[in-house]
């Protein structure tokens, strides 16, 4: 039971080796005991967020190009339907 066990989480999880400058590795091994979290906690923590942040940034840059391509049609639109407001404002 428990090498099967053993053998799900290997295959949910990979051991990866990253060069750290010293700099860099001090600064986690300090965040690390700060936060309560160990070295591969905080990293794989770290590694999530700049890919959310990376897939933000992706959707941002969509839908501003969607906008673009939608520009002259939305400006049309909003040209048809001002009498409307303008009826209904003033």
């Amino acid at each position: 039971m428990r090498t099967a066990r053993r053998r799900a989480a290997a295959a949910a999880s990979r051991r990866v080796v990253v060069k750290f400058p010293t700099p860099l590795f001090t600064e986690t091994e300090r965040a690390a005991v700060e936060t309560g979290a160990s070295r591969s906690e905080l990293i794989r923590c770290a590694v999530e967020q700049y890919l959310e942040a990376l897939q933000r940034k992706r959707l941002e840059q969509e839908l501003a190009a969607g906008y673009v391509a939608n520009a002259a049609l939305d400006r049309r639109i909003a040209e048809e339907f001002s009498a409307v407001d303008h009826g209904t404002f003033y």
